[in-house]
């Protein structure tokens, strides 16, 4: 049989996947397992580094036997949530400490002397980011502060530090690989913004945030020859051809590979991603540079909008407040009502992101009254990712990135009046593909074109089938709903 499938691992946040595709990039095999969370004290967020391993081996061994053995596989391609800090020995591949997560706020303090120092300017001028705890560059340092002796293991080379792609790599090739792509990279707070030689690590932010260069991964090109997995994991050696960070990832799922194109992914939080081409991003408005991808003759950087919380927002409706019982109920509960009754809900568990970058902040329901439901607060969580999505935008447009249609994808986009309602509110089209698993395809498109199967040129010119959601709400009714968000958000930030 021909090795004529790809299969990606898709690392996520909450869970970890594997998805094996053909040629056509039509879905072969599915595989998912959760991946549990932990928070340990206000604002920690951790998982188990030897949970993401074992989870993610599981789930590609059951898809390689669902799509016909290891010898149907030509590649694999990595996708993961960013950001996300795992630090490990070389000598074992065990990490020394729970993975960090990317919402992990225990760094807030550290930021805050670093931008008390004046080094905030520099950080952006040389990474393209803020300085945030949001970022893997602090979590680095706290993890060498805090685990007895890591700090001088580090200095003596015996530990690595890595995002879950580098992490899973390591343990995917023996040990044998230790690398990166442009994408996760730059995610650091320690990487130069650039492309070849204009890029790479930055000595100056590994000094000024206290990291032994000897941690770092080779950084790589998104779609490159990242090595072969242990012959005993699989029961043969299948190359690694693409690892992108998930929402780099979703851009070229999305085809999003000509300036100006964007697309929104609404996960556990929601990413705004435009790709702006040749051009390094710069901001006013505090959103962020970043690398876009590189992949065999299209590379891009891109101008980024994090919001923290989004799909977080459904679960803790469903899991904590037990207000539904399943993410489905959430349309038909905002359906029912003829409008939101003033009720808005401000989700900052974890602080806000872009625009606003306040780690303290913390979520708030306003504008309660007796005559307030379930249903209410429902609608007001779902209405909550639709504004901030609209401040993003205004972000964007304010640094000259003003966004024409939203290519959106992720779990909640399956929600109907959320799209209408985001397409709404925004004032733009909202287009969603009916295959919405954009992340993974992203991979699998890199992949695909380091083995010669496709080009940048054919990906992008690819027809998508999907729906579009066009705006209708009256600007009267649109200006006041905002105008009660921004009250709203106005308390959270105070």
């Amino acid at each position: 049989m021909a090795a004529d499938f790809i299969l990606v691992i898709d690392e996520g946040t909450t869970s970890t996947r594997a998805i094996v595709y053909d040629r056509n990039f039509r879905e072969v095999a599915l595989a998912q397992e959760e991946v549990a969370l932990q928070y340990p004290a206000d604002g920690w967020v951790e998982q188990n580094g030897e949970e993401i391993w074992s989870r993610t081996l599981s789930v590609c061994r059951t898809v390689i036997a669902k799509a016909g053995g290891a010898d149907r596989i030509a590649a694999i391609g990595i996708t993961n949530q960013r950001e996300t800090t795992l630090v490990w020995e070389r000598a074992t591949g065990k990490p020394i400490a729970p993975a960090i997560i990317w919402q992990d706020r225990r760094t807030a303090a550290a930021c805050d002397a670093l931008k008390a120092s004046d080094h905030e300017a520099a950080a952006q001028a040389e990474t393209g980011l803020l300085l945030d705890p949001y970022f893997s560059g602090t979590k680095i340092g706290w993890i060498l502060d805090n685990v007895k002796g890591a700090r001088a293991r580090a200095e003596a080379g015996e530990l690595a530090f890595g995002t879950v792609d580098a992490f899973l790599l390591w343990r995917l090739t023996g040990g044998q690989v230790h690398a990166t792509d442009v994408t996760n990279a730059s995610r650091t707070l320690l990487y130069r913004l650039g492309f070849g030689k204009d890029g790479g690590w930055s000595a100056q932010m590994a000094d000024i945030l206290k990291v032994p260069s000897s941690l770092l991964p080779e950084v790589k090109p998104s779609a490159a020859d990242y090595g072969a997995t242990d012959p005993a994991l699989f029961g043969r050696a299948i190359r690694i051809c693409s690892i992108l960070g998930d929402q780099q990832s979703a851009l070229v799922g999305q085809g999003c590979l000509k300036p100006g194109q964007a697309k929104v992914t609404f996960g556990t939080g929601a990413f705004l991603v435009a790709n702006t081409g040749k051009v390094r991003p710069t901001s006013n408005n505090r959103l962020l540079g970043t690398m876009g991808y590189a992949l065999p003759g299209a590379d891009a950087m891109a101008l980024e909008g994090s919001i923290f919380n989004a799909g977080t927002v459904i679960k803790w409706l469903r899991d904590d407040l037990k207000l539904i019982q399943s993410a489905d109920e959430s349309a038909a509960a905002a359906a029912s009502l003829p409008d939101n009754g003033g009720v808005y809900m401000v989700p900052a568990f974890t602080g806000l992101g872009a625009p606003h970058w306040n780690a303290e902040a913390r979520g708030l329901i306003s504008g309660l009254t007796r005559a307030a439901t379930s249903a209410h607060l429902v609608r007001a969580g779902l209405e909550s990712v639709a504004y901030q999505t609209h401040d993003l935008l205004a972000a964007f447009a304010g640094d000259g990135a003003p966004i024409a249609e939203l290519r959106v994808d992720g779990g909640m986009v399956a929600n109907d009046w959320l799209m209408q309602f985001l397409a709404d509110v925004c004032a733009l089209p909202v287009l969603r593909p009916d295959y919405r698993e954009m992340t993974a395809l992203g991979a699998a498109a890199a992949a695909a074109m380091q083995l010669g199967w496709t080009t940048a040129g054919d990906w992008a010119a690819r027809a998508v089938p999907g729906k579009r959601f066009e705006p209708g709400m009256k600007s009267d009714v649109r200006a006041s709903l905002l105008k009660g968000w921004d009250t709203a958000l106005g308390r959270a930030l105070a």
